[in-house]
């Protein structure tokens, strides 16, 4: 859809848990030599300007990632290493943070692509796609010089086969649409469905939103019967519903074959996450996760 942009969103709370899970799970893969392959089928501009306009309008932010930058406990773990009680996985996600805003001050948030070309070595492709035009040409202008690194203009849902099986059998893909379009529920599930055709496996994490429309709470159980091994789904509550039907009250991670680790750092990081960020007393987190 071109008229979303990410950058109204750049930094919130489900940013938070997206790129917390993200992370994480990219260590976790690396761990072994074997090249990984890195997909993002919805890759976004890459890093958004927290004092542009798009990011101030709603300035969501301040909810996710500056809520969390403005803790005693954080500045603490991030600028004398005495992690305290704050999870590793979320020290992780904000020592990224602050290698775009070295002199403390949080006026960038990276994208998805960014934060996993931090932790991929030089021979691990990269395949990002992106279909707003001016999200785009940022996006091609920050991974100009990467080696392995492939830009395109297009829709991720489409080409996501295109890339499937990669040529090291190993791949962490992404799925992070918009879900402004209601088709956007039945296409996550019919291009995970094609992938894991192709590829059965690789780890697939996807995004989605906790509303309160009839297709954001069928999705879950939906990608869970679509699971034909391992997954884990981790959701964290942020906001309590409104009045209107409207409004993000939180957001989903499900990982289809997980790699080993990530259900325990995300039992850590999830609770924390949940006092952290709620409002109104809505802070709550849930994790389930299946091992055949």
């Amino acid at each position: 859809m071109l008229a979303y942009r990410h950058a109204f969103h750049a930094g919130n709370p489900a940013d938070v848990l997206k790129h917390v899970v993200l992370l994480r799970a990219l260590q976790l893969l690396l761990a072994k030599p074997k090249p990984l392959s890195y997909v993002d089928t919805h890759a976004g501009a890459g890093s958004y300007q927290l004092g542009e306009r798009m990011s101030q309008r709603l300035a969501e932010y301040m909810d996710g990632v500056g809520r969390l930058w403005q803790r005693e406990d954080v500045q603490h773990a991030l600028l004398d290493g005495t992690a305290g009680r704050v999870p590793e996985a979320v020290v992780d996600y904000l020592r990224a943070v602050l290698a775009l805003n070295p002199d403390g001050s949080l006026r960038v948030a990276p994208g998805s692509p960014l934060l996993a070309a931090g932790l991929l070595r030089a021979d691990d492709p990269m395949r990002l796609f992106e279909l707003h035009p001016a999200d785009f040409r940022a996006l091609q202008s920050t991974f100009a010089r990467r080696r392995q690194t492939t830009v395109r203009q297009a829709d991720g849902f489409a080409e996501l086969r295109s890339v499937l099986p990669p040529a090291s059998r190993r791949a962490l893909v992404l799925i992070d649409p918009s879900y402004e379009l209601d088709a956007d529920y039945t296409r996550v599930l019919a291009s995970l469905r094609d992938a894991l055709e192709r590829f059965a496996t690789g780890v697939y994490l996807v995004w989605y939103p906790l509303l309160q429309s009839l297709e954001s709470q069928r999705l879950s159980r939906r990608l869970r019967a679509l699971a034909p091994g391992a997954w884990m789904d981790a959701q964290l509550w942020t906001a309590p519903p409104r009045a209107d039907g409207f409004g993000l009250m939180g957001s989903g991670m499900f990982v289809l074959n997980p790699p080993f680790g990530l259900p325990q750092a995300l039992r850590e990081a999830g609770p924390w996450l949940a006092e952290a960020l709620g409002q109104e007393g809505a802070g709550r987190f849930a994790l389930d996760a299946h091992t055949p």
